[in-house]
């Protein structure tokens, strides 16, 4: 159950990586612009926001990254508890999302959906 945990909070992670990738690099691209739903002239405008909150999906990626390196290293309790961080944070800010804009349900399910598998899947792994 652990390998399988972390495998969805990777999977989760990978996601938040491609969400950077998005928001700060192509944030006014006409991809960007199409999954975000954003006109040119808001891009434009939202830019240093976008970018931002492009790192701090990063992050959010890297700490489960770290974590699930330590974990498979053996260093059980301090990479769980990132990747309990990083995931938790993903699903949080996916909840988020979900309640504050009704139309954005499917983009907030793809970003919360695999790393809550994953720390379902791992807290299910460390107690039995």
């Amino acid at each position: 159950m652990i390998i399988a945990g972390l495998v969805f909070a990777v999977l989760g992670a990978l996601i938040h990586v491609y969400i950077f990738v998005l928001e700060s690099f192509l944030w006014t691209s006409r991809r960007g612009r199409a999954v975000f739903g954003t006109t040119e002239q808001e891009a434009r405008a939202t830019r240093e926001l976008a970018f931002n909150q492009g790192f701090y999906n990063l992050f959010l990626a890297v700490a489960v990254f770290v974590g699930t390196a330590l974990v498979l290293a053996g260093v059980t309790g301090a990479g769980t508890a990132l990747v309990y961080a990083g995931a938790g944070s993903m699903v949080l800010a996916g909840t988020v999302l979900a309640a504050s804009s009704r139309d954005k349900l499917r983009p907030a399910l793809i970003q919360l959906v695999p790393p809550l598998a994953g720390v379902v899947l791992l807290t299910v792994g460390i107690l039995v």
